[in-house]
């Protein structure tokens, strides 16, 4: 498989130099993004014309628009990301946490929802919608969102945390008590680390 893929990227590269100069664009973008060469970066990404651009160059996009706070800005950027490609979980992820960040919990949900469609084994996924259902105060549907989190990430001590806390609102002591635990020693193993 990994063979099949290297020569389809050679064959692409070779029959269409405007496509794998913008992958060489993009990869550039990339690099500088994680370099911590935000406005190389940036620049780099909007010198991609827009009909071009990937919708990982939009949600990217995005971030660096929201880390400058143009969160207005930053919100059209992973719309475009979406409307470029609806399968593409990560866009949907970053518009579920922009709009937990900015108080609709509904809307969060919604975005949530599809990534999990798309990525069922997303546990900052699941363990997101149970923030957005924290928000809306309903307690059964964020246990429920924490443990599927905890089901596929087990090592997280946030996702432990907040089901001690929703077994806490719940009035189940004991569970909050347990999953506490489990959170302290998780951390204790880290600190040890």
């Amino acid at each position: 498989m990994k063979r099949f893929f290297t020569l389809f990227i050679l064959g692409i590269c070779l029959t269409s130099p405007a496509i794998a100069e913008e992958n060489t664009t993009s990869e550039q973008a990339k690099l500088l993004y994680a370099d911590n060469s935000i406005e190389e970066s940036f620049n780099l990404l909007l010198s991609i014309p827009e009909e071009e651009r990937t919708a990982e160059n939009w949600l990217l996009l995005g971030n660096l628009l929201q880390d400058k706070g143009r969160d207005d800005d930053a919100l059209f950027m992973y719309s475009q990301a979406v409307l470029k490609d609806d399968k593409f979980y990560k866009a949907h992820y970053n518009l579920g946490n922009f709009y937990l960040n900015s108080d609709k919990p509904n809307m969060a949900i919604d975005e949530y929802k599809k990534v999990l469609k798309l990525k069922n084994d997303y546990a900052y996924a699941y363990y997101n919608l149970g923030c957005a259902y924290l928000k809306l105060g309903q307690y059964r549907k964020a246990k429920n969102a924490f443990l599927d989190a905890v089901y596929f990430k087990n090592t997280e001590p946030d996702f432990y945390y907040n089901l001690a806390y929703v077994y806490k609102k719940m009035n189940k002591e004991k569970d909050a008590k347990a999953y506490l635990e489990i959170y302290n020693k998780i951390m204790e193993t880290q600190i040890d680390e």
